[in-house]
């Protein structure tokens, strides 16, 4: 999970709290899950036009 071992975990989660608090980071949490979640939905409907608009390029060039 990119590289983060348990150390950079925790230190990860102190300092949320430190900024945010622990009233505010179960929603910091949440919102970062509901962007990333947003965010690969994004890629997996634009990834088939991406695909289509590839094999085209590639029948135009033979």
């Amino acid at each position: 999970m990119f590289g983060l071992g348990l150390p950079e975990l925790l230190l990860i989660l102190v300092i949320g709290l430190v900024f945010f608090g622990p009233g505010k980071l179960p929603d910091v949490g949440k919102a970062i899950g509901k962007s990333m979640r947003e965010f690969k939905t994004a890629l997996n409907d634009v990834k088939p036009e991406i695909t289509e608009e590839k094999a085209v390029e590639t029948a135009k060039e033979k």
